[in-house]
């Protein structure tokens, strides 16, 4: 990814000090972890902190694809480790209150039947109480193209890379839940076929609304709820102790993604897109619909068989879900109803 434009004086120093070497001296590390704590004093909210919200993007992203011109060195560099920790604790913690406050309760897990049941229901009942605003329904019914090309350069932060933070639970879990994880991701890479692989059909419908569907290349333009979107996933998948959240969050994802993807798909083709623009939502109506299942029973629920204890994490996985994405929604939908863009630097010239 290119490097990012800093958004205050913690991503400034970051991305400084990662334009060095990763043999920099301790003083500048334990510079960038006080500068964390001084900006963490500071901010009302964790969450939609621009500065360090694009920090710990940066942070994570060592871990995935990497920066564009820094040291694959630095990755694991124990200050910039420990960086990542002081930004994630907070982080952490600011989502268990968001799932707490923003998101429906997580219904009550039913005794007396097979735990891999009780939990999907539970989860099917909490995606069905969702009744926050719908971005799908706007973009189907109403969403003119700019707002099509900016609905795509909020979701190309995670789509580009999809699947990519849930499969780091894999490793991470074992039994039934690792072998529905490990089929519902084969399928998010194109079931081998490089050509099928949802982000290389999700590039395929930025490139026919003239965007850039270089990973990253609209990183400076989204909002920090929408880096927060995209940590919140990394976070959850790159800690083993948050297996359960991930697991949760992959569940929820699932289950409230077809019938959405199929009004987007709608909302495209009202503009006269074709079939390989709308490629993308198409494949997700019809996978999402047998993901869900899987996600629900097998997955978040065998996992849930086999320890019990996570119970509590998978359920806090699938509300942060819920709130994060009503946030980045509201947000998107005020500004497009306000005659605004949503995005932090106006929709960009076609690429």
């Amino acid at each position: 990814m290119n490097i990012p434009e800093p958004r205050g004086p913690v991503s400034a120093a970051l991305l400084a000090l990662l334009a060095g070497q990763p043999d920099a001296d301790a003083a500048a590390l334990t510079g960038l972890q006080v500068l964390v704590s001084a900006q963490l004093a500071e901010t009302g909210d964790v969450i939609e902190d621009e500065d360090l919200q694009l920090a710990l993007f940066c942070l994570y992203e060592l871990h995935y694809g990497g920066l564009d011109g820094v040291d694959d060195g630095w990755e694991w560099i124990p200050g910039l480790i420990a960086a990542r920790r002081l930004l994630e604790q907070p982080f952490e913690k600011a989502l268990r209150t968001a799932a707490r406050n923003e998101a429906p309760e997580a219904p009550p897990v039913a005794t007396g039947s097979p735990v891999s049941d009780a939990v999907a229901t539970a989860l099917f009942t909490l995606a069905a109480a969702d009744t926050g605003p719908s971005l799908s329904k706007h973009v189907a019914k109403k969403a003119s193209l700019d707002q099509l090309r900016e609905f795509l350069i909020h979701k190309s932060l995670y789509q580009l890379k999809e699947a990519d933070p849930h499969t780091w639970a894999i490793p991470r879990l074992s039994g039934r839940a690792k072998a529905a994880l490990v089929e519902i991701q084969a399928d998010e890479y194109g079931g081998g076929r490089a050509d099928r692989m949802h982000s290389t059909l999700f590039a395929r419908t930025m490139r026919a609304l003239d965007l850039d569907d270089r990973y990253g290349a609209y990183v400076d333009a989204v909002p920090a709820i929408a880096l927060a979107s995209v940590n919140m996933m990394s976070l959850f998948g790159l800690n083993r102790r948050l297996r359960g959240a991930i697991s949760g969050h992959l569940a929820i994802y699932e289950m409230t993604s077809s019938r959405p993807n199929q009004l987007y798909g709608n909302g495209f083709r009202r503009h006269d897109f074709d079939a390989a623009a709308t490629a993308y939502f198409d494949e997700h109506v019809e996978a999402d619909a047998v993901h869900e299942q899987i996600a629900g029973r097998d997955l978040a629920g065998g996992l849930v068989e086999e320890e019990p204890d996570l119970l509590p994490d998978v359920l806090f996985g699938a509300t942060a879900a819920i709130a994060v994405d009503a946030r980045l929604t509201i947000r998107i939908l005020e500004a497009w109803e306000n005659g605004r863009t949503s995005l932090r630097t106006g929709l960009p010239a076609a690429a």
